[in-house]
C-alpha cells in the first residue's frame, strides 16, 4: 500500500468533478437526513458494532491524520460509506449482477456475485478471522497503527480470500470509498467542515465562475461551498 506523503492529497483533484450544475432541491432528502443524524453523533445503520469498528480504523490508516489536516475519521468518511450502503449503489442495482461469475482479467471488470455492502459485511468478517489469527486473537481495531498499516498492505497485495471477498478486493473497496468520503460533498456525510475541500482549495458547487475564466494565474479568493449552501 502506498502510504500517504506530505504531498499525498495533491493529486486527489482528478477525484474530483464539479458540482456547479447540481440543483439543491433534488438532493434535499439527503440534506434533511443529515441534519437529523448531526443532532447527535453518529448512530451506523448498516454496519454492526465490529464491522464499525473494523471500518473506522481502516479508513483512518488508508487516510490518516497528519500537520495538513484530520483523517477519513474526521472527516467523517465512515459515515458516507455506511450511508451509501443503504443506496442502489450499497445494494448493487447500478451494476449487471448475473452470471457467471468467472476468474477474469480486471479489464473485464467486476466478476464477484456480491454488491458493495456484502463485499464488506463478508470481506471484514474475513478480515477479521485472518488478523486474530495471525495476532494472537486480537481484532483489526485493536491493533496498533503500524500492525493495522502492514495488515492493509498484505491484503492490497496478497491472493488470500477473506470469506468469499478476495483480500485485494476488499482493500480497493475501501480505499476507493475512503477517498470518495473524504472529499464528497458534504451532503452525503462526508468531507465535515469541507475541509478536503479546503485542503484541495476546491470551490465546490459555486454556481459562477465567469468573473474568473480569463484570470489566468490569479488566486482564486472564496472558500468551498457544499450543494446545500454550507461553507466552510
Amino acid at each position: 500500500m502506498k502510504m500517504p506523503s506530505p504531498t499525498r492529497r495533491h493529486f486527489i483533484g482528478g477525484l474530483l468533478g464539479s458540482a456547479s450544475f447540481w440543483l439543491y432541491s433534488d438532493h434535499k432528502v439527503w440534506a434533511d437526513a443529515l441534519a437529523v443524524g448531526n443532532a447527535g453523533p453518529y448512530a451506523p445503520r448498516y454496519f454492526n458494532k465490529e464491522e464499525w469498528r473494523f471500518l473506522n480504523a481502516a479508513c483512518e490508516r488508508i487516510y490518516p491524520t497528519d500537520a495538513h489536516g484530520p483523517g477519513a475519521r474526521g472527516l467523517g468518511a465512515p459515515e458516507f460509506i455506511d450511508r451509501q450502503m443503504d443506496t442502489a449503489y450499497g445494494r448493487g442495482e447500478l451494476w449487471y449482477m448475473s452470471g457467471p461469475f468467472v476468474s477474469a482479467p480486471a479489464n473485464l471488470g467486476y466478476q464477484l456475485s456480491l454488491p458493495p455492502r456484502e463485499v464488506y459485511r463478508q470481506g471484514i468478517a474475513g478480515a477479521d478471522a485472518y488478523v486474530r489469527a495471525h495476532h494472537d486473537g486480537r481484532s483489526f481495531a485493536d491493533l496498533e497503527a503500524a500492525e493495522q498499516t502492514a495488515v492493509l498492505k498484505e491484503f492490497e497485495h496478497g491472493e488470500m480470500a477473506l470469506g468469499a471477498v478476495p483480500a485485494h478486493l476488499l482493500f480497493e473497496q475501501l480505499r476507493q470509498n475512503t477517498l470518495e468520503g473524504v472529499f464528497s460533498d458534504p451532503l452525503y456525510g462526508g468531507n465535515k467542515g469541507l475541509a478536503g475541500w479546503t485542503l484541495l482549495g476546491f470551490p465546490g458547487a459555486r454556481a459562477d465562475f465567469m468573473d474568473w475564466v480569463n484570470q489566468e494565474g490569479a488566486a482564486y479568493p472564496f472558500g468551498p461551498v457544499s450543494i446545500s449552501g454550507e461553507t466552510a
